[in-house]
């Protein structure tokens, strides 16, 4: 075992999965930060390990020192708390599965040496499949499931994106760790998926009038349409019942700023916009066969053997 690495605990699951994402560039909607955090939080999953954080992160950079540097608090001059660079490991078994959730801090240096770390650890716990989070800002309707572009690290799993709707990615740019991550996965024959959910931004006034702007910090949206892609290609039942919920709360508080903006800025004609966003765009449409039988099955039942409601 790498001296970079240290668990505590070791999964006896027959099958693994990993589900990793990180406080990243690629962030948008805070998918790749705040959806592994909720799932973690929703499964109550354990900590049961870590990556060293040593030689990842910059201390100090001219102009940027606020963003890099960690956050410590003093209490009457004693130092009490020190928030540095996470690479944490949690887990839960879900379904008869075992599923690891990393969460951790995008490296700023030796990218290369990262990701060999987090396959090495994800072979020392006999991980059979990596899926990685990330959420990219666009402008898409607000009130519609987000669509989902995936990337893959053989072509073997190009299934995927027929049976979980997604769209294979052709991005071509600078990449994020996930990518880098898949690529590595890849040359060492271990399956590797990303999922990059496209998140709504309106940035109506520019920089210079932020009032104006629409910015989703956390996309429950992009997080349910994530998580119910997840689901199926695991066949585990992470519960989506909040995050339903949170995703209609999401589009009601979006209706009423949109509706404090069209009384305050008329000209803007925001109606005209959204329609025509709404109407270029094409839903991914996302129900699962199995889904389909099992809703079917249950209306039969319902309707040759009903329960007697007094039982």
């Amino acid at each position: 075992m790498s001296a970079e690495i240290n668990f505590w605990e070791k999964p006896q699951a027959e099958e693994i999965f990993l589900i990793a994402g990180w406080r990243q560039w690629a962030d948008g909607g805070s998918v790749s930060s705040g959806l592994p955090q909720y799932l973690i939080d929703l499964t109550n999953a354990r900590k049961i390990g870590e990556i060293s954080p040593d030689g990842y992160y910059l201390f100090q950079l001219p102009g940027a020192q606020q963003f890099l540097r960690p956050i410590v608090r003093h209490n009457h001059g004693v130092t009490e708390s020190l928030q540095a660079m996470r690479n944490e490991f949690f887990y839960v078994e879900l379904n008869g599965k075992g599923i690891v959730i990393f969460l951790g801090d995008e490296p700023h240096l030796d990218a290369e040496r990262y990701t060999r770390t987090l396959l090495s650890a994800a072979k020392e716990l006999k991980v059979k499949q990596i899926i990685h989070l990330g959420g990219v800002y666009g402008q898409v309707p607000y009130d519609k499931p987000r669509h989902v572009h995936a990337i893959i690290s053989h072509p073997h799993l190009e299934d995927i994106f027929a049976n979980l709707s997604v769209e294979a990615s052709n991005y071509h740019g600078p990449s994020s760790i996930g990518s880098y991550l898949t690529k590595r996965a890849g040359e060492q024959e271990m399956e590797s998926i990303g999922f990059y959910a496209f998140c709504p931004i309106y940035q109506f006034g520019g920089i210079e009038n932020n009032e104006k702007n629409i910015i989703i910090e956390q996309d429950h949206m992009a997080w349910l349409t994530v998580t119910e892609r997840i689901n199926h290609l695991l066949e585990v039942t992470f519960d989506l019942t909040e995050l339903e919920d949170l995703a209609v709360d999401l589009v009601n508080r979006i209706d009423a700023k949109i509706a404090r903006l069209n009384s305050k800025y008329p000209e803007m004609r925001l109606e005209d916009f959204f329609g025509r966003l709404r109407d270029n765009f094409e839903e991914q449409t996302f129900t699962p066969l199995d889904d389909i039988w099992e809703d079917s099955l249950r209306r039969l039942g319902d309707e040759f053997f009903p329960q007697d409601d007094e039982e």
